[in-house]
């Protein structure tokens, strides 16, 4: 089984996307639009909240970061983020920071990048589209 975290973006999904893959060398896996959307049988479009969005805003797309994966949406959502973080972790140090540094870049950092009991870098930071996120560059076991 695999968790995968879904997000949403308010309408700067499209941006979020392009971020991230510059940011992290992401694969995009998919990506459709509201207006890629078939028209329900009664006519319109054949989202299932109802709601309408604008034919350009991301309905769902899914990326590929390393191992791991999330989904992303311009969809409904009328949550703040917390509770949780997205979560980066590698055995480089170097791909870490790399990650760290592009990841954070116009956000705010809550943790500096530095070497911990249990890593040789980690941080945290919240980033521009106020997602929180950290990034672990963790010492092999063994």
């Amino acid at each position: 089984m695999q968790v995968t975290p879904y997000l949403f973006y308010n309408g700067r999904c499209e941006e979020a996307i392009a971020f991230y893959l510059a940011a992290t060398d992401a694969t995009l896996l998919f990506k459709m639009t509201f207006g890629d959307m078939p028209e329900s049988e009664g006519g319109g479009e054949g989202c299932p909240t109802g709601m309408t969005f604008p034919p350009e805003q991301i309905m769902h797309a899914h990326l590929r970061i390393g191992q791991g994966e999330i989904m992303l949406s311009d969809g409904p959502s009328d949550t703040r983020y917390g509770g949780f973080a997205v979560s980066l972790s590698t055995p480089d140090e170097a791909q870490g920071k790399k990650w760290f540094d592009a990841l954070s870049e116009g956000g705010a950092v809550t943790k500096s990048w530095e070497p911990t009991f249990w890593a040789n870098g980690f941080g945290m930071f919240t980033d521009k589209f106020g997602v929180p996120w950290m990034v672990n560059a963790y010492k092999p076991q063994g």
